[in-house]
């Protein structure tokens, strides 16, 4: 246990993806550095995001690639699916991966405490009776999935709620048109779920270019995935059947064995007392930051998803890393740079993006804009009878053709 009012040159609260790594750059440079976590070491991504999502995206994939067997002359026969043996070994290799960060934090020697902090003063936290203070002090304790304000959502279930599932729901309604519906939707489809993709629109990825927007609502569609669109959730009802979704324009959806709300994320800053410490949020209850990650407290600084930009796990190492560098490793002008930063959406197929649409760069550029597209068979399906191509798009502007 840390003694009381210890005084560090680092309190990280939150030890997901940016808070580990900016705490262990700290402890690198020689920084005292204390991390608080109330929950599991790892975050959203270990824990209930990117690494059992991918685990299950391999699972989906495996199930499709399976299929092509015949292709290359396997005469295969696959007897079913363990749904449970899928779970208990992902949840084996995240409860090693916790205690791999914590042998890491060990090593590099940051002091880890467990228990929910909480400002008592500006730089001083409270966790479990006991106050911690620091002269800098990182908020980076990330978000959270949202239901929505209707009745009967608690129905439901969010992407942690999915991550819970010890068996494979029969049938399954998801809501939302972002890459965590996409991929949850994709996922239950290609393990044997009947999937019915609920949209408030036309279509999926709105803030994407439209040739991936296309090339998922194909990909989805072609593998069996029902898409509803134009379906604003109103209520949420439960019969002898299953779940059933109103829609606002009256329509009916149902039954399903499971639902999963896919509608947002809020940022994780309730109950943290950032107005003892000065620290402003803006609308969406986001830490308002400054390029260099700085809070509107002095000494006071955050970034990852509890900020509200870019809400990727590796934007959040690369900040927490270029922070640490800065504050502790002499280098006075290292701060993240938050444009032209890649994605991918694991859907089947998989999709990936970096920097504008070409509706964006037309916006930007006008008629500057240059695109190039091309299309082709993936060799891996070169001798199959099913010849999905794959898409590419080059967005230019300028006379010198400058990928944007």
């Amino acid at each position: 246990m840390l003694p009381r009012m210890d005084k560090f040159d680092l309190i990280v609260v939150g030890a997901g993806s940016g808070g580990l790594a900016a705490a262990q750059r700290a402890a690198e440079y020689g920084a005292r550095a204390a991390l608080l976590e109330s929950g599991r070491l790892g975050g959203t991504c270990v824990n209930r995001g990117c690494v059992p999502k991918k685990i299950m995206w391999h699972a989906a994939e495996l199930a499709r690639e399976l299929g092509h067997g015949g292709d290359y002359g396997f005469d295969l026969a696959v007897n079913g699916h363990d749904f449970a043996e899928l779970v208990s070994r992902r949840e084996r290799y995240i409860r090693r991966l916790n205690g791999i960060y914590a042998s890491n934090l060990e090593r590099r020697g940051v002091h880890s405490v467990s228990g929910h902090g909480a400002f008592s003063a500006p730089r001083v936290l409270s966790v479990n009776g006991e106050d911690y203070s620091a002269e800098r002090i990182l908020i980076a304790t990330g978000g959270a999935p949202i239901d929505p304000a209707i009745p009967g959502a608690e129905l439901g279930i969010t992407s942690d709620g999915f991550f819970e599932l010890e068996r494979r729901p029969a049938s399954a309604a998801v809501v939302g048109a972002g890459y965590i519906a996409v991929e949850l939707a994709g996922i239950l489809r290609g393990l044997g779920t009947e999937v019915t993709l609920h949209l408030r629109r036309d279509s999926v990825l709105r803030s994407f270019d439209g040739i991936l927007q296309q090339a998922c609502m194909e990909g989805l569609a072609g593998s069996g995935v029902r898409i509803a669109t134009g379906f604003v959730p109103a209520a949420v009802e439960k019969d002898a059947e299953g779940l059933r979704l109103t829609a606002v324009s009256g329509e009916r959806s149902g039954p399903f064995d499971a639902l999963v709300w896919a509608v947002g994320r809020r940022p994780l800053t309730s109950g943290l007392n950032l107005d003892i410490a000065g620290v402003q949020c803006d609308g969406r209850g986001a830490i308002e930051v400054d390029e260099w990650q700085e809070t509107t407290a002095p000494g006071v600084f955050a970034l990852g998803d509890v900020t509200g930009h870019h809400e990727l796990t590796p934007v959040a190492i690369a900040a927490g890393r270029r922070w640490a560098d800065r504050q502790f490793g002499g280098m006075s002008e290292r701060r993240m740079d938050y444009r032209n930063i890649p994605t991918v959406v694991f859907a089947h197929p998989p999709l990936g993006a970096v920097g504008l649409t070409e509706e964006e760069a037309r916006e930007a550029y006008g008629d500057a804009v240059r695109c190039y597209r091309a299309e082709f068979v993936p060799l891996f399906y070169g001798i199959s009878e099913n010849k999905p191509k794959a898409r590419m798009k080059l967005v230019t502007a300028g006379e010198e053709e400058r990928v944007v």
